[in-house]
């Protein structure tokens, strides 16, 4: 860790940032970026949707009226503002150790008409969580609208990043019959454009209707610690000069393929359980 990393992680309490995450499995920062930056991450996502939308496998459906889409790093104006952000590296450091990898940046988006998803994690959860209680990936997202109930936000089941899910579909979707224990635990999160958070994509959550007129489009960032595998479900690229123009600190924790040119990613990571929606 260089010097300068150093005074990063130290500028943040990053013993609360462990604590939240290892106790509700998801922490916050508000007003990390201003509106102005929200407005142009979410002018990128809305061109990176329609360019997705052309081809087989840009846009993978979630449910519906719901879709996730994956993106290069330079689809993003503002992807070195985000990855260097000093509370995002000072997180990773913290959770993931000083060598993390950034392994994956797409968004999701709950169009109106959206519905309940299940209660579901993202993948299934590794002996050194479920086990070691060591969380091995972090999720962080960032709206691109002030969210309101009636689009549909967000809601995590507190705590339940440490539950083995080994009886889970898939490993993934808890079973129907204890969707209310799930419940009993969820809260909505409301995030405002500027906000955002870290999670474990381990802890049991899931979208809600959209019964509003807008869509809420989320930026994902997905981050691993070394060893954790789910750079296999993604294949980030980015060109030569693109890199070599990255600054030391985002090249060094930059997993992916440098390219001539780079091509339209066509999606690994696919979630069967989620496409129908919750019943």
């Amino acid at each position: 860790m260089t010097a300068a990393e150093d005074d990063t992680v130290h500028a943040y309490d990053v013993a609360a940032i462990r604590e939240e995450l290892h106790t509700d499995g998801i922490t916050a920062l508000r007003g990390a970026f201003s509106r102005e930056w929200v407005v142009a991450m979410r002018e990128d996502i809305e061109k990176a949707f329609a360019d997705a939308t052309t081809r087989e496998g840009g846009a993978v459906g979630r449910g519906p009226q719901r879709y996730y889409v994956e993106i290069h790093p330079q689809q993003l104006r503002g992807f070195v503002d985000l990855v260097s952000h000093p509370w995002v590296h000072a997180t990773c450091q913290e959770i993931l150790g000083p060598d993390y990898l950034v392994v994956e940046l797409g968004f999701d988006i709950p169009f109106p008409g959206a519905r309940n998803q299940p209660w579901h994690r993202d993948f299934p959860s590794p002996p050194e969580t479920y086990r070691d209680r060591r969380l091995t990936s972090l999720a962080f997202n960032l709206t691109a609208v002030d969210t309101v109930p009636e689009m549909g936000p967000f809601e995590i089941a507190l705590g339940t990043q440490w539950e083995s899910g080994l009886h889970f579909a898939h490993r993934m979707f808890p079973p129907e019959a204890e969707w209310p224990h799930y419940a009993e635990r969820a809260v909505a999160k409301l995030p405002r454009m500027g906000d955002i958070s870290a999670r474990s994509a381990l802890t049991v959550h899931r979208g809600t209707a959209n019964v509003s007129q807008d869509s809420r489009p989320v930026l994902v960032l997905g981050v691993d610690a070394p060893g954790a595998g789910h750079d296999a479900l993604h294949d980030p690229q980015v060109t030569q000069d693109f890199f070599d123009a990255l600054p030391d600190q985002v090249r060094r924790h930059l997993l992916c393929r440098v390219v001539d040119r780079v091509e339209p990613i066509v999606q690994k990571h696919t979630i069967e359980g989620l496409v129908m929606g919750a019943p």
